[in-house]
């Protein structure tokens, strides 16, 4: 379920796995300049550029641990391990974030194709794209790039909507 939100707006409500909770907290803008200097190269070119990492070579397309990963960028809470299947794709996918809150999404045209890019809803982060050919029931596969996600180890099951 996602709650509207006013994108003008300088907070955002964000759902945290950790208090199953959604919260006020204040939209992250930085100008690149300032992204450049706080991100490692490859993760400002994904995650602030829109730039996509090559397939297989990834932190997270392979990797099974229980936990939560979020935007590498603000640290918002955007996928559940539980959620993670392998698409065969070499890209972490995902069959839905935690919640519909924590992301958007908008067309992207780009390189000739029309895709569904997705977005950190906090501070905009580009995470990857979302299609309609995942895994029944949702069959939604959010393809996101590992390097515009960070992981925190738990149980994160309980707290998903």
């Amino acid at each position: 379920m996602t709650v509207p939100q006013n994108p003008a707006s300088s907070q955002v409500l964000i759902y945290h796995a950790s208090t199953g909770k959604l919260e006020p907290v204040p939209r992250i803008q930085r100008s690149l300049e300032e992204w450049k200097r706080v991100l490692p190269p490859l993760q400002f070119q994904i995650a602030r550029l829109g730039d996509t990492e090559p397939p297989f070579s990834g932190e997270y397309y392979s990797f099974h641990e229980p936990g939560i990963y979020h935007c590498v960028c603000c640290g918002t809470d955007l996928f559940s391990s539980e959620a993670k299947f392998d698409s065969g794709t070499g890209w972490p996918s995902f069959s839905e974030p935690v919640h519909g809150n924590n992301i958007t999404v908008k067309e992207d045209l780009r390189f000739g194709m029309v895709r569904t890019e997705v977005l950190c809803a906090r501070c905009g982060a580009h995470l990857g794209h979302v299609f309609d050919d995942g895994p029944p029931p949702r069959v939604t596969r959010y393809c996101m790039n590992g390097a515009s996600l960070s992981f925190l180890p738990g149980k994160p099951e309980g707290n998903i909507p």
